[in-house]
């Protein structure tokens, strides 16, 4: 179909199998390289939903979250190949749902995603039941981002849901 965009998803389970997958995808016009079917599976999943999350990099609202390029957000860095999170030369392990929760958070610093959005990208489905679950993972993230001394820290907006900020 003319004038409609492709995409190309690649499944690579290590860093080097991804680069190699990389490097092979150059000159696709869109690509999307996941480490599991199931990362796939979800990735789908997400864009067929009901008002699925869509996430867009609007510089405007990043900027006025972060005041200087390169700002503490920036600093923050979650190794997916590992699970880790790591602030500057300190790093901490993730569990999947305290992974999947801050790639989504850290990707979009200073948006607020919602309870739904959250509960669709983080446990695959839109059951929030009392919220109870989401709150503890957030709860954990926060205590491990204080055990590396990161700037950045994930506040609740009452009522809605969850932003990165940079402190």
């Amino acid at each position: 179909m003319a004038g409609v965009p492709s995409l190309v998803i690649g499944i690579a389970a290590s860093a080097a199998e991804r680069r190699q997958l990389t490097q092979l995808l150059g000159g696709t016009e869109t690509f999307l390289i996941v480490s599991s079917a199931h990362q796939a599976r979800r990735f789908l999943e997400l864009l067929r939903a009901p008002g699925a999350v869509r996430p867009a990099p609007a510089p405007a609202a990043v900027a006025d979250e972060s005041p200087a390029a390169g700002g503490p957000v920036s600093e923050l860095d979650v190794d997916s190949d590992r699970r880790v999170l790591r602030w500057r030369e300190r790093e901490v392990g993730l569990t999947p749902l305290e992974h999947d929760l801050l790639v989504c958070l850290a990707g979009t610093p200073g948006q607020v995603w919602t309870y739904a959005q959250l509960h669709r990208a983080v446990w695959g489905n839109d059951h929030l039941g009392r919220g109870s679950d989401m709150h503890s993972v957030v709860r954990r993230v926060r205590r491990k981002l204080g055990r590396v001394g990161a700037a950045p820290t994930i506040h609740a907006v009452r009522g809605i849901g969850f932003r990165l900020a940079p402190s």
